[in-house]
């Protein structure tokens, strides 16, 4: 899995889907942007997201977006990793704090490298606040 996170996190662009203004897939996406990652925003029902054009679907962006953040439930997961299928992506990184044993599952089965049980923000350039004391203590634990 330590592959597929430097890969992902050496990819540009990036698409975030579930973003929002009250869930966590919104933080990762304001937090990648600031941190200069390009990224794309994805949400099924609006148009924009920070100011920026905000995506139906993976299948609705650009052919070289290949890589892509789940911050979904995880029955949504499965839809998402069909579009990701269907787009021909390469890898997903499905955000930590739900199981998404299915849709990975499906996701490894169609070729597609996956990271999970894991924050992408503990490896997106420097920390603050608590996201960094997480770091330390996963590098402590030999689990970062």
């Amino acid at each position: 899995m330590i592959e597929a996170v430097r890969y992902i996190m050496s990819a540009q662009p990036i698409a975030v889907v579930g973003v929002s203004d009250k869930d966590f897939g919104g933080m990762i996406y304001r937090t990648l942007k600031n941190r200069d990652i390009k990224v794309y925003p994805v949400h099924p029902a609006r148009s924009e997201f920070a100011e920026d054009k905000c995506f139906a679907t993976l299948k609705d962006l650009p052919p070289d977006v290949k890589t892509a953040v789940v911050a979904v439930s995880p029955a949504s997961a499965l839809r998402v990793v069909d579009d990701a299928i269907a787009a021909g992506y390469t890898h997903l990184w499905f955000q930590q704090g739900a199981k998404f044993d299915d849709a990975e599952a499906k996701a490894k089965a169609a070729g597609i490298e996956t990271v999970s049980g894991k924050c992408i923000l503990m490896y997106a350039g420097e920390l603050e606040g608590v996201h960094k004391f997480h770091r330390f203590l996963a590098k402590l634990l030999g689990k970062y």
